[in-house]
């Protein structure tokens, strides 16, 4: 059992803020979920979100038992079963929506890239750990790159470019923490700026068409840029407190595809209007502020990089999928991290935010 000393030490915020928005994604799932054939269970996803979150919450408890250094033993490990798992996909991996991305396990389908972003922070956590401080040349980051651009390319090769950017998100935040040279950070920029016209040419068509839609939907307004047509039009007309729960025309009447998913940010925008978005946001604001909190006062430097990782994943989650359904970002698929329905994506982010509670609450060797 946890010892009271520990428990007194939780960041009770952070539960707060987590339990408010997995209990606001639930209801929000249900007003987004509506019965398209008879005989369909309108609350499917709720109740299925709602017991993978119960079971993520036992799974956080028994985790919080172990100190987080514990992770760095087995970082190795952890990361070779990433290598397989991803591999796995591109041999009996389930397509969908022109991606392979998932595994079939009985019921349940699994998305191991989803996984892959929490054990790419444990291994680089892991790794930068050891490397602190040795960033003098250039050439001391290639084995860093390497050691990230494997299962970047893997899941690349889905293809899921939302998930690789997030790679990048989180590889350049732990960097920087770790004390890499801002001029070394400025030249790897500069390159990836250079390169860009190059990375172009090995996008399928699909993800050329979403970069050219984001520059102008109306390229393509019933294909490509359908989704943020009606994402645009579903938050607008929301205005300042929405239409209300359920009450959501370009959700209820099925004008908004993947409501309930990706782009479930704009049926809070259409049924909260303004103010409800605007609450959610001020949720995500608080969490990532206690990640960079629980960051600066981590008691070691791998906790510290733990704490980094994970903010700098959720960061980039809620930019570039509130961006995505607002019509400033490119639709990249990334879901709303704790809101989107997904059970992968879920238990990533449900353990990812157990980790911190982890480091928070053994932090400086346990503040009493």
């Amino acid at each position: 059992m946890l010892s009271r000393r520990l428990l007194k030490n939780l960041d009770f915020t952070v539960i707060s803020v987590t339990v408010l928005l997995v209990l606001i994604s639930l209801v929000v799932i249900g007003s987004a979920t509506h019965v398209n054939t008879p005989g369909e269970d309108r609350y499917w996803y709720v109740q299925r979100q709602g017991i993978f979150a119960v079971i993520n919450i036992a799974v956080i408890f028994i985790l919080l038992h172990f100190d987080y250094k514990s992770l760095g033993k087995y970082a190795n490990i952890l990361y070779a079963i990433n290598l397989v798992m991803l591999l796995a996909v591109m041999f009996v991996g389930q397509s969908a929506l022109g991606a392979q991305r998932w595994i079939q396990i009985g019921p349940i389908n699994l998305q191991p890239s989803e996984f892959s972003k929490l054990i790419m922070i444990i291994s680089l956590a892991h790794l930068l750990e050891k490397k602190q401080g040795h960033f003098d040349a250039f050439k001391d980051l290639i084995p860093i790159f390497i050691f990230v651009g494997v299962p970047f390319l893997l899941v690349l090769k889905q293809p899921d470019l939302g998930t690789s950017l997030v790679f990048l998100a989180i590889l350049f935040g732990m960097l920087f923490i770790a004390g890499i040279r801002v001029k070394h950070l400025a030249a790897i920029f500069a390159a990836g700026l250079a390169i860009l016209p190059i990375f172009w040419h090995f996008l399928k068509d699909y993800q050329k068409m979403r970069l050219t839609v984001f520059l102008d939907p109306n390229v393509d307004p019933l294909g490509s840029g359908y989704h943020i047509i009606q994402s645009k039009i579903a938050i607008g007309s929301g205005m300042l407190f929405g239409k209300g729960l359920f009450a959501g025309t370009q959700s209820q009447l099925n004008f908004l595809p993947e409501n309930h998913t990706d782009f479930i940010f704009a049926v809070i925008g259409e049924e909260f209007g303004f103010a409800g978005s605007l609450a959610v946001l001020t949720l995500y604001l608080i969490l990532l502020y206690r990640g960079v909190k629980i960051a600066g006062e981590a008691r070691d430097s791998f906790g510290m990089l733990l704490a980094t990782g994970i903010t700098s994943m959720l960061a980039f989650h809620v930019l570039v999928n509130v961006g995505m359904t607002a019509g400033i970002m490119p639709v990249t698929g990334i879901p709303l991290p704790l809101m989107s329905y997904g059970v992968s994506s879920l238990t990533t982010n449900m353990v990812s935010v157990g980790i911190l509670l982890n480091i928070y609450m053994r932090r400086q060797k346990i503040l009493f």
